[in-house]
């Protein structure tokens, strides 16, 4: 028999929302399914989105209201309280895995892009000040997007720990090549 997850518990509410934008806008959709995804939203199906009950959230999805209005569409947002476990289990999966996506995708960012950049510009014999920057942006990008993983990550998804650990393993590769950066320009001055 499998073992349930009971990491984190399911919020007692659910925020759904369902919408229609015209069908002759590839654009329109695209932005309402944007914004959604940017709040952290969960698609039941095609249109159907739901979020916990959280009050940022509930004003980001009067936001998406009005924005999918703008375009023409219309839509119908529901408070549910009363969800089956089947529903509520669902709901839960599928935010575990939205979130595990993304942190497998940062953990993949770091050990690939990442990691190879500092490895090329080393065996370019790279060591400016100007490379050292472009990749420190790089890292600031990382960093920026664990945080937004970390504070859509609701359900508490596997794949948090080894994210902020690759993110940190950039830190240090960053500031050892930032070192050799500065012993190789500065230390001969």
């Amino acid at each position: 028999m499998a073992t349930r997850r009971t990491k984190t518990k399911a919020p007692d509410s659910w925020l759904l929302l369902i919408y229609k934008v015209p069908s002759e806008s590839s654009r329109a959709r695209v932005a309402v399914w944007r914004e959604l995804k940017r709040l952290g939203g969960f698609y039941v199906q095609q249109a159907v989105c739901v979020l916990p009950d959280r009050d940022e959230l509930r004003a980001g999805m009067e936001k998406v209201r009005e924005r999918v209005t703008e375009l023409g569409g219309s839509s119908v947002f529901l408070t549910l309280t009363d969800v089956d476990d089947d529903a509520r289990d669902q709901f839960v999966e599928g935010f575990r895995g939205q979130s595990a996506k993304e942190y497998a995708e940062i953990v993949e960012e770091c050990e690939t892009k990442f990691v190879k950049e500092i490895e090329f510009e080393r065996f370019r014999e790279n060591y400016t000040f100007e490379e050292a920057e472009e990749i420190r942006q790089d890292l600031e990008k990382l960093r920026r997007w664990l945080t937004k993983v970390e504070d859509r990550d609701w359900m508490d998804a596997d794949g948090k720990d080894l994210a902020r650990s690759k993110v940190g393993d950039c830190e240090r590769l960053l500031e050892e090549f930032e070192a050799d950066v500065y012993e190789r320009t500065e230390g001969s001055v």
